[in-house]
């Protein structure tokens, strides 16, 4: 899907995302059928790339559990670029997710006017967890407003910052390309 002239930048990108292949046969993916194998859901335009980042940044902040199918499916019906929506929900990992939830956490307070009274109840770890001091959920719902304001305006904000810089980096390169073939090879004296 990237073409003969893809440069190596692209090249890379394609290893890294997954294909149609692992896509169709995952389990939570599989109800989507053969309308997730639609050349369009494949193919690298700047429209269908951007629009993929944008739904997996947008997922990824706003959904803890479950970004990848709804990513997906979001892309399926927006015809977007399904291999980079997936690939984008990884903006929440088990490395950034806790500073990302502190993070819209504050902001919420912030946007909300809330003062913050305590500190926000912490996130669990595995051994808090075994240890009875309540599931995931009940922390991050024990949050409230302020959290779930920030994950909105996180998702929101972020996912409308990378479709932006994703087409600005898309038309940048492309216009680089083109002034380079138009001034022809170099000669040295």
């Amino acid at each position: 899907y990237f073409g003969h002239n893809s440069g190596p930048m692209l090249n890379r990108l394609r290893r890294l995302l997954p294909d149609r292949q692992s896509l169709a046969n995952n389990r939570w993916l599989r109800w989507l059928g053969p309308s997730l194998l639609h050349p369009a859901l494949w193919h690298f335009s700047r429209r269908g790339v951007a629009l993929g980042v944008a739904l997996g940044v947008f997922f990824g902040f706003l959904v803890p559990l479950g970004q990848i199918p709804l990513s997906a499916t979001a892309a399926v019906v927006l015809r977007a670029n399904v291999p980079t929506a997936v690939a984008s929900t990884l903006v929440t990992n088990p490395v950034t997710f806790a500073p990302i939830y502190y993070a819209a956490y504050q902001f919420g307070h912030w946007v909300v006017g809330e003062p913050l009274h305590a500190e926000p109840p912490p996130l669990p770890d595995h051994h808090s967890h075994a240890q009875g001091h309540g599931s995931l959920w009940q922390r991050i719902s024990g949050m409230g407003k302020p959290l779930l304001v920030g994950l909105v305006s996180f998702a929101i904000g972020f996912g409308a910052l990378v479709y932006a810089l994703t087409t600005w980096i898309w038309i940048w390169r492309i216009r680089r390309k083109r002034r380079r073939r138009l001034e022809g090879p170099k000669r040295v004296m």
